[in-house]
C-alpha cells in the first residue's frame, strides 16, 4: 500500500508536472511534505488544473521541452533528484495522428533523454515511467493483458508509448543491470477525474456540454474501456516508486487498471455520468451518438493485474461509480467557484481513509 509518509522530505522530480495527471500527482506530494521539481512545457489546455490549484506557488516548476537535453540534465545537475516520475508526453491519439513527427520525438526520445539524465546523476535512486494501457497490441480480446504480452500499439501515440517501454527496459538492461536506481513502468487505463480539460477525452467533453447545456456527442459508445480515477494509478506510481527506492527487486512493468466490473463501454460511462450531473446540478442533460468518422481507436482493452496485486497487496479503492461521484463534484464546484485547492486535497485524503 501507498505510505506517503516515505516522501516526506524526499527531493522529487516530476516531468509533465502542468498535464492533468502530473497536477494531480504533484499535489499529492506537496501534501505529503516531499521538495517537488516540475520539468514541463506549460499547461496544455485552459483552463488547466495546474493554475486552478496554485501548483507553481508550492513547487519548483521548471518551463523546458522534454526533447532539449542540456535543458533537462542542466536541471537534474542543479537539483539532484531522488525519485523521478516521467510523465510527460503527447497523450491524445488524433494528435497523433495529425502530428505523428512530434510525437514520436516527445514519447520515445524524450524517454531516452530522461534515462541518460538518469544515467549521469548518482542520487536519483528510483524512476517510474508512466505508460499507457495501450502500448499492447490490441486482439480484441475479451480478456486482459497481462505485462508479458506483445507491445506494439496501433496508432502514433500508442506505439510511441510501446516505444518508450523498449527503451526503458533496453537502458535498464544495459546500464543498470549490475546496480543502480530501480526502474519501472507503468500502463495506466483510461482515467477520469476533476481536472481534465483535454480535448478527444469523454469526462472533459461531458463537462464542456454539460455547462453549456447542450447534448454529449459520443464518437464511440460501444467501446470497452478500464475507466479508474486519477487517484488509482498516481498512488499506485507512489507505491512502486517507494517500494523500489528501498528495494530495485520491486522494479518492473506494472499494469494499473480497474477490476472487471468497472471495465464499462463508453456509452455505459456517458449514462452515469449524465444521471450523477443531472442530480448534482438539477440539470436535464442527455447524450448521442454520433460517430464521425475519425482514426483507428481500438474497441475492446482490459488490463490482467495480478501482478501488482500479488507483488504489493494492492487493490482498486474507489469503484466507477464512486470516481464518477468524485469527478462530478469537483467539476460542479469549479463551475461554482469553490476552492479548488481544498477541493483536490480533501479527494485525496478521502481515498487515503478509504484504502
Amino acid at each position: 500500500m501507498t505510505d506517503l509518509n516515505f516522501y516526506k522530505g524526499k527531493k522529487v522530480l516530476v516531468t509533465g508536472h502542468t498535464g492533468f495527471k502530473g497536477s494531480w500527482l504533484c499535489r499529492t506530494l506537496i501534501t505529503a511534505g516531499a521538495e517537488v521539481t516540475g520539468y514541463a512545457l506549460n499547461p496544455p489546455t485552459s483552463p488547466n488544473l495546474f493554475e486552478i490549484c496554485g501548483l507553481e506557488k508550492e513547487m519548483n516548476s521548471v518551463n523546458g521541452d522534454i526533447r532539449d537535453l542540456s535543458r533537462l540534465q542542466a536541471v537534474f545537475q542543479e537539483k539532484k533528484p531522488e525519485i523521478v516520475f516521467h510523465l510527460a508526453a503527447q497523450p491524445i491519439v488524433r494528435e497523433s495522428y495529425a502530428d505523428p513527427v512530434y510525437t514520436y520525438e516527445t514519447n520515445v526520445m524524450g524517454t531516452v533523454n530522461v534515462l541518460e539524465c538518469i544515467r549521469k546523476t548518482d542520487s536519483v535512486k528510483s524512476f517510474l515511467n508512466v505508460t499507457t494501457d495501450k502500448v499492447y497490441f490490441n486482439r480484441e480480446w475479451e480478456w486482459g493483458y497481462r505485462e508479458e504480452e506483445e507491445l506494439n500499439g496501433f496508432d502514433p501515440y500508442s506505439n510511441s508509448k510501446s516505444c518508450s517501454e523498449l527503451v526503458t527496459g533496453c537502458y535498464k538492461n544495459s546500464f543498470f543491470s549490475s546496480g543502480g536506481p530501480g526502474i519501472s513502468t507503468a500502463r495506466a487505463g483510461n482515467v477520469i477525474g476533476g481536472g481534465d480539460f483535454a480535448k478527444d477525452r469523454i469526462v472533459p467533453d461531458c463537462v464542456r456540454a454539460a455547462v453549456k447545456g447542450e447534448d454529449i456527442v459520443v464518437r464511440n459508445p460501444y467501446s470497452t474501456r478500464p475507466y479508474q480515477h486519477v487517484l488509482e494509478p498516481v498512488m499506485v506510481y507512489l507505491m512502486i516508486a517507494g517500494k523500489q527506492y528501498e528495494d530495485a527487486a520491486f522494479s518492473g512493468s506494472y499494469n494499473v487498471g480497474p477490476d472487471e466490473a468497472d471495465c464499462l463501454t463508453t456509452g455505459e460511462l456517458v449514462t452515469r455520468f449524465c444521471e450523477k450531473w443531472n442530480k448534482s446540478t438539477d440539470s436535464e442533460i442527455s447524450w448521442k451518438n454520433q460517430y464521425d468518422g475519425g482514426p483507428h481507436e481500438a474497441n475492446f482493452l482490459k488490463l490482467d493485474c495480478s501482478r501488482l496485486k500479488s507483488r504489493f497487496e494492492w487493490k482498486p479503492v474507489w469503484t466507477i461509480d464512486i470516481a464518477l461521484d468524485k469527478t462530478v463534484e469537483w467539476f460542479t464546484a469549479w463551475k461554482n467557484h469553490a476552492d479548488m485547492t481544498e477541493c483536490m486535497d480533501r479527494q485525496i485524503v478521502d481515498f487515503m481513509k478509504k484504502k
